[in-house]
């Protein structure tokens, strides 16, 4: 059995080669700019819960809340007790 090969077969597998190479690299930088683009986006919606619960603490801050009917766990449960003020060294 005798095998020959043509010099236009030769360029046509390189060929076959190279494209799928470059579709491969292609598909790749795709699903990178796509993870890059979730993460950013996950990253903005972190960012903008931060900032919320910032400007509601701030918008509070110094208030004091009074909840009425709430159910006490165990540890509001327990008498508050007023102590003075001790420096601690």
């Amino acid at each position: 059995m005798v095998i020959e090969g043509s010099i236009t077969g030769i360029f046509r597998t390189v060929l076959i080669v190279i494209g799928i190479l470059v579709v491969l690299r292609f598909i790749g930088r795709l699903m990178i700019a796509k993870r890059n683009l979730d993460e950013e986006r996950r990253l903005s919606e972190n960012q903008r819960e931060a900032n919320r619960e910032r400007n509601e603490k701030l918008r509070n801050f110094g208030k004091v809340n009074i909840l009425k009917g709430k159910k006490a766990t165990s540890f509001e449960k327990q008498e508050a007790e007023d102590v003075d003020f001790e420096e601690l060294k």
